[in-house]
């Protein structure tokens, strides 16, 4: 069985940087797509990022576009995401997911992915 652990988050002030952490067990991580979904208070879990297996694409949302960035290292097993010039709507639990494939569609709803870890919270203060 797949586990994925989250970690990285915390407080940080608008224009602040955070990366999460992903650490993957149980599987071939090169296996996995891997992704990142938020959900804010209120509101619905969102796509953020995904990344390929190989490593070597990637796809965002708009809003992150530009400010966030997804990266892998198979030898570790674990997913990254680089969060630059944060803003206050940022706020919300992060959510790392693996999906089982090794194509080139870019998964970005939640229930393309099989796995999930428990989150991690991020709050942007303004």
């Amino acid at each position: 069985q797949v586990q994925l652990v989250e970690s990285g988050g915390g407080l940080v002030q608008a224009g602040g940087s955070l990366r999460l952490s992903c650490a993957f067990s149980g599987r071939t991580f090169s296996s996995y797509a891997m992704g990142w979904f938020r959900q804010a208070p209120g509101k619905e879990r969102e796509f953020v990022a995904t990344i390929k297996w190989s490593g070597d694409n990637t796809y965002y949302a708009d809003s992150v576009k530009g400010r966030f960035t997804i990266s892998r290292d198979n030898a570790k097993n674990t997913v990254y995401l680089q969060m630059n010039s944060l803003k206050p709507e940022d706020t919300a639990v992060y959510y790392c997911a693996a999906r089982f494939y090794s194509g080139s569609y870019y998964a970005t709803e939640g229930y393309e992915y099989d796995y999930w870890g428990q989150g991690t919270q991020v709050t942007v203060s303004s």
